[in-house]
């Protein structure tokens, strides 16, 4: 089946916020709001879930919410791929970050952020199947979709700056 004009622009929509996502993610998880390198002295991996001396509400909320855009744009970009596809994307797109941060010393291999942000995965394609439940038009829901998602990139960005230029009440580690 082909795809029309109008499917394919959404999809290229969808792709570059997709994009712009993952830059901010990786700035978020890889660089922790900066530029620092060699940001620990040592290495460390947390193999136990949730065993890391203390348990945050909002740190573990943050690293599901995080992730719920992926689920999302997955949901949309992989709309013929199955839940298994999809679970296996989230899980080694998160693999990839935690791995990452051990590798180049920016943070901890933690199991905790490897299942939340998996759980945040699943809870954005979780959302958009049920969004496109209610619009029956699969075009239609995208292009609902890329709006938000518009709107919700620039309130991301913007809520980053304030955080990195710490003026917000709270901190990111």
């Amino acid at each position: 089946m082909r795809m029309g004009k109008d499917e394919n622009s959404a999809d290229r929509l969808t792709q570059t916020l997709l994009l712009i996502y993952l830059i901010v993610l990786g700035w978020i998880i890889l660089l922790k709001l900066g530029v620092q390198f060699s940001y620990l002295e040592e290495r460390k991996i947390n193999l136990i879930p949730f065993a890391n001396g203390y348990y945050s509400i909002m740190e573990t909320a943050l690293n599901v919410v995080i992730f719920i855009p992926l689920g999302i744009y997955a949901g949309i970009l992989f709309r013929k791929r199955t839940f298994g596809f999809n679970l296996l994307f989230f899980f080694l797109t998160s693999l990839m970050l935690e791995g990452l941060q051990y590798v180049f010393k920016f943070g901890t291999f933690d199991i905790t952020d490897l299942l939340t942000n998996t759980t945040g995965g699943i809870i954005g394609y979780l959302l958009i199947l049920a969004f496109q439940k209610f619009i029956i038009d699969p075009l239609k829901a995208q292009k609902y979709i890329n709006i938000i998602a518009a709107i919700g990139t620039f309130l991301i960005v913007l809520l980053l700056v304030l955080l990195k230029l710490n003026l917000l009440p709270i901190r990111y580690q």
